[in-house]
């Protein structure tokens, strides 16, 4: 184990990689009801999607763990599985099967990429400033994530764009009773502390009825068996394919990429250029779980920002992820017991994690416009535009129109320039299509 891992080396222990497995386990687990919940909607069964997300999670996070050795989840993406249910299916008026054949071929085109290392190319190309940016960003990203989860942070309701509440809802009450206990124990450097917060966070949660026990409770329950190899091949040639296809490759190339740079530079597991070590693995875990997820009948499969809050917890190489990989086997018979952690308990770890991935921050220089525009335009894209492909997008378009302007064209590598223009073309094909 050590000398796979290499534990020492990055400076973790056996303890570390499991409370840290098990809290980005925790932080993502809501993934388990949410996503069965919406596919359940087109048709598929509640059932049989909540059995392919945890088995194709587990494929993946195993792959993630042996072919990249980093600690980093995966399992079917938020966002992605919306446009599946609700654009793809409700608004298209396509068949649930129509859709996982686009996901099927996303998939199998990103492993040829990733073999092919155009996928690792693009994350190389990306200068040093905009990956110390695209952390930071991820971090508040994630803090809002967390924020609206508990109810924390709500718009309509207030009368303003955006705000916070006066805490007389439970779950916010809750949560933040959890953060500040989280942050204690952070602060008194007790192992394990957002882990430990998740667990108190939601036994406080019990008395206030954030944290529920349903009458119809059960420990043990058998899965149900997913759908195996539901696809539809007669449109894949068609104009609306395209369209589907592209959006899913888009969207989960750069969250993906974003992710992974903001995560390994929270572990500290980048060189000085901020490159990620073992990249080509990491994305080929990526691509093997959505290729797995669409045979098992779920959506698109991606990294997890989440996996940050396992990082907060100690968690630095792929055997925190074989951890979180068990959990999701486990979760398959004990469907119930994880579904009682509320995202109130959550909430706290993922509003912590900002914290923690403020820090590259210090590294941009913000005394360089050509630099610090570009970097800033990443940071405040990701929360606002609640994207981190299109905070990508616009810091990379942002870095090119800088240099440009600032007379420093030979700071634009060739892939960067090639980056914008699909950048902009894509932003082009969104307003039009």
């Amino acid at each position: 184990m050590e000398k796979f891992f290499k534990l020492k080396e990055r400076g973790t222990t056996v303890r570390n990689e499991v409370i840290g497995g098990i809290t980005t386990f925790l932080a993502m687990a809501y993934i388990l009801a949410v996503n069965p919940g919406m596919l359940g909607e087109t048709g598929m069964g509640f059932g049989p999607v909540f059995t392919a997300t945890a088995i194709s999670a587990a494929i993946a996070c195993l792959c993630m763990a042996f072919m990249a050795n980093l600690p980093v989840a995966l399992a079917s993406g938020m966002g992605l599985n919306a446009f599946f249910t609700y654009t793809v299916v409700f608004g298209m008026g396509c068949s649930w099967q129509f859709a996982l054949t686009a996901v099927l071929i996303e998939g199998i085109l990103f492993i040829l990429l990733s073999l092919f290392g155009v996928r690792e190319a693009i994350i190389n190309s990306i200068p040093a400033t905009m990956k110390k940016a695209v952390a930071v960003g991820i971090g508040l990203f994630i803090c809002l994530i967390g924020l609206t989860n508990a109810g924390i942070t709500v718009g309509k309701d207030l009368g303003t764009v955006i705000g916070f509440v006066n805490f007389d809802v439970s779950s916010a009450l809750v949560a933040i009773i959890g953060l500040f206990i989280t942050i204690a124990l952070y602060v008194l450097n007790i192992p394990g502390a957002v882990l430990l917060g998740i667990i108190i966070t939601t036994l406080i949660g019990i008395p206030f009825g954030v944290t529920t026990i349903p009458q119809d409770f059960k420990v043990f329950s058998l899965p149900e068996a997913p759908h195996f190899f539901a696809f539809e091949w007669s449109n894949v040639f068609t104009l609306k394919f395209f369209i589907v296809f592209f959006t899913f490759l888009f969207t989960d190339l750069f969250d993906t990429i974003g992710t992974l740079m903001g995560v390994t530079q929270q572990a500290n597991l980048v060189d000085k250029e901020g490159n990620i070590p073992n990249v080509k693995g990491a994305l080929m875990a990526d691509a093997v779980g959505t290729v797995a997820g669409a045979c098992l009948g779920t959506s698109t499969v991606t990294s997890y920002v989440e996996s940050s809050a396992g990082v907060a917890a100690g968690a630095r190489t792929g055997l925190a992820s074989v951890v979180t990989a068990g959990l999701f086997i486990v979760a398959l018979f004990f469907t119930d017991l994880f579904a009682i952690i509320p995202s109130a308990a959550t909430a706290p770890a993922l509003i912590f994690v900002g914290y923690l991935m403020m820090k590259p921050v210090m590294q941009i220089d913000f005394e360089d416009p050509t630099e610090g525009i570009p970097a800033f335009i990443t940071i405040m894209t990701m929360p606002f535009a609640y994207s981190i492909s299109k905070g990508i997008a616009l810091g990379v378009i942002a870095f090119v129109f800088c240099k440009i302007f600032g007379r420093k064209l030979k700071d634009i590598p060739v892939v960067t320039w090639v980056l914008g223009v699909i950048f902009v073309a894509y932003f082009i094909f969104e307003a039009v299509k």
